[in-house]
């Protein structure tokens, strides 16, 4: 087998808490906080019954977990059936299996992550599984090819849209409140990339506060075309960022805006940076570090829609 990722053999299970971005002037704090837990914790209701091959993920230690399938007829009938659910799949390093080769290509095709990783973290996650485990998404996330002409009719009869962006998020309670803060401050649609985040976990669910159920969530197979083709069709699309003398405060938006956050430790992606019409800094005390991924979306996200919701 042959992957071309950059982070194989990475621990999936690795949650970085909190890690900030500076969404003000100042210099970053640098520290990352690593927590594991296994099994369900408690929720509101009992999780229905589950298959042996569909199994709590481990997670962190505050959050319920994610769920995995392992098993490669498991995995293939999942990707055929709901791709837009898996958050990533995970196969064993070095198998020489060719069933895990195809069922990769298969995943490619339907642009899910892949990921190698040892035996020893597929076991942790889901036992038997035939050296390939899923992880998946607590709802399915859309397509932009069912979404996008709603926004190009929008910008052509001169509606107002505002849409999110969010990337590199990997602590699921930073990505439930941007979910909520979107939900809240009017948001259409909350776009993703198809790797370098965390999953839709039950974490990020229970932290939306039931907004994960009304926010649009899409999953575009290329993030940096389909901000391209709204760039074309004339939104106006921004990013949250340090590096910049424009200030959030006071600035004019168009009515169609895209805004655009970073995640916790890496900040906007340069493919999002360079179609950018500006980059905006959030006005911030000297003595404060910074502002996490999550409260400059809500912060930037207010900004625009103050004015326009009563």
């Amino acid at each position: 087998m042959s992957f071309n990722e950059d982070d194989n053999r990475r621990d999936p299970r690795r949650t970085n808490n909190d890690r900030m971005r500076r969404f003000g002037r100042n210099d970053r704090p640098k520290f990352t906080e690593n927590r594991f837990s296994r099994g369900f914790q408690d929720r509101e209701s009992a999780p229905a019954a589950r298959p042996d091959n569909v199994v709590a993920a481990i997670g962190d230690a505050d959050a319920a977990p994610q769920v995995a399938v392992g098993g490669i007829k498991e995995v293939e009938e999942l990707l055929n059936k709901d791709p837009m659910r898996v958050h990533r799949v995970l196969f064993m390093h070095q198998s020489g299996n060719p069933k895990l080769y195809n069922l990769q290509k298969l995943a490619k095709r339907a642009h899910v992550h892949v990921q190698q990783v040892d035996s020893k973290i597929l076991d942790s996650y889901a036992r038997p599984n035939q050296g390939v485990v899923a992880l998946t998404n607590e709802k399915s996330l859309l397509q932009w090819e069912d979404v996008r002409e709603e926004f190009f009719k929008a910008k052509e009869k001169g509606e107002k849209k505002l849409i999110a962006v969010a990337t590199n998020i990997e602590d699921p309670r930073n990505l439930g409140a941007c979910i909520r803060s979107s939900l809240a401050l009017g948001v259409d649609i909350l776009l993703m990339p198809a790797k370098g985040m965390c999953g839709i976990t039950p974490s990020v669910a229970r932290t939306s506060a039931g907004a994960l159920d009304k926010m649009r969530i899409c999953r575009p197979n290329n993030l940096e075309a389909a901000i391209g083709e709204l760039k074309l069709a004339g939104y106006q699309i921004l990013g949250l960022d340090a590096d910049t003398e424009t200030s959030l405060a006071g600035y004019e938006f168009a009515d169609q805006v895209v805004l655009a956050v970073g995640g916790e430790d890496v900040g906007l992606p340069p493919f999002i940076r360079k179609q950018c019409n500006d980059i905006l800094r959030i006005p911030m005390k000297p003595e404060a570090h910074s502002y996490n991924a999550s409260v400059a979306l809500s912060l930037g996200l207010y900004e625009y829609a103050r004015t326009r919701i009563k």
